[in-house]
C-alpha cells in the first residue's frame, strides 16, 4: 500500500508539470524588501481655488507599510521621496477627490523640505461612443423596431428578399441591394500574377472582366520610385536599395536594457503621473559684447523665448491662506467619505449650540453673574403698580465666535459622530483666545469633550493654536484621522489624532521636535 500512494504521488506531480511548463508568461513577485507606501501631505494656496495665485504642498507623513515615517526627511537623496519628480498626488475635500497636483520640484522653506508643481482638475470622462445602427429596411425587416441585429455578408449571386431595384439587383444593384453609379471610380488592388508581365496588360484587366465602361484606379506600383520604367514593367518591385536607411519602432527591451543601470530596485515609488520625463536641457543666451557666441548668460526672472520661466512661490504664512489634504499611493484605493448623516437633522443643530456654550465658556465670553456663595442683596419694597410697570430685561445675546467652523465626521464604517469646533475671540495679545473641541455625543444625547486646546496669542510659542485641516486615511486601514496643524508663534507642525473608544489619542507629529506639550486631552 505504502508503494501504491508513492506511485500515485509521483504520477500526480508528473502530471502537473506539463501545465506549469505551458505557461508562457512570467509570474513577478514584489519583493518584500519594497514596501507599499502611502504619503499625506496639506496643499497650501492663496487666491481663488480655480487659479491660485501661489501655491506649494508640504510633506507630513508616510506609512512604509508598518508605521509612520516623517515625510519631510523619508528617503531623502536630497529630496525626500514625498517630493520626488513627477510624484502625483489626488486633492481631497472629506474624503472625495477634488483634483491632482503633480510635484516638478522641491526645495527648502525655513530649514523645511516643500514641493512646487501644477494644479489640475480631475480628467473628465469621455462620452460613450454612439454607435450608428445599419439600416434594416436593406433586408425586409421592420423599420419601426430598435432592436439592432447582426447579418452576414451575402455573395455577389446572392440578392436580397426586398428592397431592391426593378432588375432583382442583378444590373442597377450590388451585393447590398444598393444601386451603384455607373460613372462611379474604383480601386483595384494590382493583381500578382500580373507583376510578371505587361502594365498595359494589368491595366486593360478590370475593363475586360467587368464588362462595363466604368473607368477604374490602380494603385502607384512601388518600384516606380526608383526611376526605371523597365523594372516597373516587369514587376520587380521588391528590389530595395541597400544604402537605404530604414526606420525601426523603440521596443521595450532598449527602454529595459537603457534603464536598468539607473533605477533602484529597492526604493519604494509612488503614484507617478503619465508624462514623459523633461529633458535636461540648458538654456542660455549669449552675451551681447562677448566674441564667444557659446558663452552662457545669467538671467534674472522670467526667461525670454522658449526659457523656463520662474512660477511664484508661496512665502510664509499669509491670512488668506487656504489648505486642503493631499494623498499619493502606490495602489489605486477606493474612496472613503467622512461625512456623517444625522438620524435627526435636529441633533447636528443641538449639538453645534452645546458646543459653542462650552467654547464660549473656555474662551470667557460668558456674562460674569453673582459670585458664587455671595449674599444676595436686599432689593427696596415696591408697590404692585410700580412692579408692573417695570418691564423684564431682555437676555443678553451669545458673544459671537468669530472664524467658527464646525465639522462632524464618521471616521469609520458604522462609528458614531465625531464633532471638531474651532473659533477664536477678539482681541489682542491675551484677549485673542483660540479654541479647538473635539467631542462626540453619549446614550443620552449629551456632548462629551474629548480634546480641548485652548490658547492666546501671546504664549502660541508654548501651547500652539490647532487648525483643522481635514480627516484622512494615513495608514490605509479604511480608518480616517484627524489632520491638525500646530501653528505656533515661530514655527509650526502637523500631528494626527486617531479617535477610538471614547478617547482622541495623538498618532503622529512631523518635524524633529514636538512643539505640542501643553494640549489638554
Amino acid at each position: 500500500m505504502l508503494i501504491g500512494s508513492t506511485v500515485l504521488a509521483g504520477a500526480a506531480l508528473l502530471a502537473g508539470l506539463p501545465a506549469s511548463a505551458q505557461y508562457p508568461g512570467q509570474v513577478t513577485k514584489a519583493s518584500p524588501d519594497v514596501p507599499e507606501v502611502r504619503s499625506v501631505a496639506v496643499l497650501e494656496w492663496t487666491g481663488d481655488e480655480q487659479h491660485p495665485k501661489a501655491s506649494r504642498i508640504v510633506p507630513v507623513s508616510v506609512f512604509d507599510g508598518q508605521e509612520l515615517q516623517d515625510g519631510g526627511i523619508y528617503l531623502a537623496r536630497p529630496q525626500p521621496l514625498a517630493l520626488s519628480g513627477e510624484v502625483e498626488y489626488e486633492l481631497k475635500d472629506n474624503g472625495k477627490t477634488v483634483g491632482l497636483f503633480d510635484i516638478n520640484g522641491a526645495g527648502q522653506e525655513q530649514g523645511s523640505w516643500v514641493g512646487f508643481g501644477v494644479w489640475k482638475p480631475l480628467p473628465r470622462a469621455k462620452p460613450a461612443v454612439q454607435v450608428a445602427h445599419a439600416s434594416r429596411e436593406i433586408w425586409g425587416e421592420d423599420a419601426q423596431s430598435d432592436r439592432p441585429t447582426l447579418h452576414r455578408k451575402h455573395p455577389a449571386g446572392d440578392t436580397p428578399a426586398s428592397g431592391t431595384g426593378t432588375n432583382g439587383g442583378s444590373s442597377g444593384s450590388d451585393s447590398a441591394g444598393q444601386a451603384q453609379d455607373p460613372d462611379r471610380p474604383t480601386l483595384h488592388k494590382k493583381n500578382t500574377s500580373d507583376s510578371g508581365g505587361d502594365t498595359s496588360t494589368a491595366n486593360t484587366t478590370p475593363s475586360s472582366t467587368s464588362g462595363s465602361d466604368q473607368p477604374t484606379l490602380h494603385r502607384k506600383d512601388t518600384s516606380d520610385s526608383s526611376g526605371d520604367t523597365s523594372t516597373s514593367s516587369t514587376g520587380s518591385s521588391t528590389t530595395q536599395d541597400p544604402d537605404r536607411p530604414t526606420l525601426h519602432k523603440k521596443t521595450s527591451d532598449d527602454d529595459s536594457s537603457s534603464s536598468a543601470g539607473t533605477s533602484d530596485p529597492d526604493r519604494p515609488t509612488l503614484k507617478k503621473k503619465n508624462s514623459k520625463k523633461p529633458e535636461d536641457v540648458g538654456y542660455v543666451d549669449s552675451v551681447p559684447d562677448s566674441t564667444d557666441p557659446d558663452r552662457p548668460r545669467l538671467q534674472r526672472g522670467k526667461v525670454t523665448g522658449e526659457g523656463l520661466s520662474v512660477l511664484p512661490t508661496l512665502m510664509g504664512l499669509p491670512a488668506d491662506m487656504h489648505q486642503a489634504v493631499a494623498v499619493s499611493d502606490a495602489k489605486s484605493r477606493p474612496e472613503h467619505l467622512w461625512s456623517y448623516s444625522w438620524a435627526n437633522p435636529d441633533d447636528e443643530a443641538k449639538m453645534k449650540a452645546d458646543m459653542e456654550d462650552i467654547a464660549r465658556k473656555a474662551l470667557g465670553l460668558t456674562p460674569p453673574g453673582n459670585p458664587p456663595g455671595a449674599p444676595a442683596t436686599s432689593a427696596p419694597k415696591r408697590t404692585a403698580a410700580t412692579a408692573h410697570r417695570k418691564a423684564t430685561p431682555a437676555p443678553l445675546p451669545p458673544a459671537p465666535l468669530l472664524d467658527e467652523q464646525f465639522r462632524v465626521f464618521e471616521l469609520a464604517y458604522g462609528s458614531g459622530a465625531t464633532m471638531v469646533l474651532s473659533a477664536h475671540s477678539d482681541g489682542q495679545g491675551v484677549q485673542e483666545r483660540f479654541v479647538t473641541l473635539v467631542a462626540q455625543p453619549d446614550l443620552y444625547g449629551n456632548v462629551v469633550v474629548l480634546l480641548k486646546n485652548v490658547t492666546d496669542a501671546a504664549h502660541l510659542d508654548d501651547t500652539p493654536r490647532m487648525r483643522l485641516v481635514d480627516a484622512v486615511d494615513a495608514m490605509a486601514d479604511n480608518r480616517g484621522e484627524l489632520l491638525f496643524e500646530l501653528r505656533g508663534a515661530t514655527q509650526r507642525q502637523f500631528a494626527l489624532y486617531r479617535v477610538l473608544r471614547g478617547q482622541a489619542d495623538k498618532l503622529f507629529v512631523s518635524g524633529p521636535g514636538e512643539i505640542a506639550t501643553q494640549i489638554s486631552e
